[in-house]
């Protein structure tokens, strides 16, 4: 997997203000903005009421958002935004009921997304990635502001219905190659939270993320550069699920890592302390971090757990191999062990897909 230039990556939580409390909902929005989320998404779709009783529901929500230095993106629907009254060329309810932009689950023409972008409020346009269409293409060739043009995944709640990571890929490079902003969506480890239509089996977009949890799945997109905004598609997530996304650092890859009881004090400060990168050459069997050696050349290193190798193992060199003592390695292939390597620890299964976007001079390091 070729490496990616690192960016700041955007995080956003999904509420649905109908569903619940108003208190629950502005609490929820606070957790997240002092967490330093930059994004909530809401879906007007499955929303009743008029046009006047909407903006009552959604302006406080909208208030407290932007009060919170957070942006509002509206899900919508030709015909829903046909049953409020409102049209292309006028845009005015969105900026009533304060929000930042609108995502258009299903488009308009190309045309009509165009001008949509020339809005006077300022409001972003989101189109939906997730469908192979070409409406990115044309709307930019009918003339868009790609400053107010933005594009964003579906969610799915249907077991099996996920994109495969192929499509995903695909759909989102197109959409990059514009230089336009794309997000994407994980759901809650709890498949009760709730969505715009009740509960489901999960909302992630990703149908390999359905039973990850959203620290990983999230992980896992940053991984891939290919992703501006990630946001958490139901409601509500737990105080560690935003915490786990507000700690992911988009310029290394982190891996959760099963420690082996043996390990030293000086093991574990390789593992945690030391700033890990790949090496530019690199082995079919082994992803090498080289600069601790430099640093612990001196350090004692016995040897211990010294079985062979497996793909996901992290091993140190020990004693026995002076010259590249304290190096770290991360084993990618099966491999005999000859006494130099100390097995400290194993990269989970599930947190071994992010193993294949370690590339030559990326950063990693490991949580525990």
């Amino acid at each position: 997997m070729a490496y990616t230039s690192p960016k700041r990556l955007g995080l956003g939580i999904s509420v649905y203000p109908e569903h619940c409390s108003q208190e629950e909902t502005l609490a929820y929005i606070d957790a997240a903005g002092k967490r330093g989320f930059t994004r909530v998404f809401s879906c007007l779709l499955s929303v009743k009421g008029d046009r006047e009783q909407i903006v009552r529901e959604f302006k406080p929500v909208a208030e407290r958002i932007r009060a919170n230095g957070m942006q509002l993106v509206l899900d919508v629907w030709p015909a829903v935004l046909e049953r409020l009254g409102v049209s292309p060329d006028d845009l005015s309810f969105f900026h009533e009921l304060g929000a930042d932009g609108l995502r258009l689950d299903a488009p308009y023409a190309d045309r009509t997304i165009a001008e949509m972008t020339h809005n006077p409020f300022g409001l972003v346009v989101e189109i939906n990635a997730s469908m192979r269409d070409a409406i990115l293409e044309s709307a930019l060739l009918s003339g868009a502001d790609p400053a107010y043009l933005w594009a964003c995944h579906n969610f799915y709640p249907q077991r099996y219905s996920g994109l495969s990571y192929p499509f995903w890929e695909e759909t989102s490079i197109q959409a990059m190659e514009h230089n336009i902003r794309v997000a994407s969506f994980v759901g809650c480890e709890n498949h009760d939270a709730m969505g715009p239509w009740g509960n489901g089996t999960g909302l992630p977009t990703l149908e390999m993320h359905r039973d990850l949890a959203p620290g990983l799945a999230a992980r896992h997109l940053a991984a891939t550069g290919l992703v501006d905004d990630i946001l958490i598609s139901n409601a509500f997530a737990t105080e560690r699920e935003l915490d786990d996304l507000a700690a992911i650092d988009p310029t290394r890859i982190d891996m959760r890592i099963e420690l082996e009881p043996g390990d030293t004090d000086v093991e574990r400060e390789i593992i945690f302390d030391f700033p890990h990168v790949v090496r530019g050459d690199l082995s079919p069997y082994i992803l090498r971090s080289s600069m601790a050696r430099v640093t612990y050349h001196d350090t004692p290193i016995p040897p211990h757990d010294t079985r062979d190798a497996v793909r996901g193992d992290i091993v140190i060199v020990n004693d026995n191999d002076p010259r590249y003592k304290g190096e770290l390695q991360v084993v990618l292939r099966d491999m005999e062990n000859l006494g130099l390597h100390n097995v400290v620890g194993h990269v989970p299964e599930e947190e071994q897909i992010l193993i294949e976007y370690l590339d030559s001079w990326r950063k990693f390091g490991f949580i525990a």
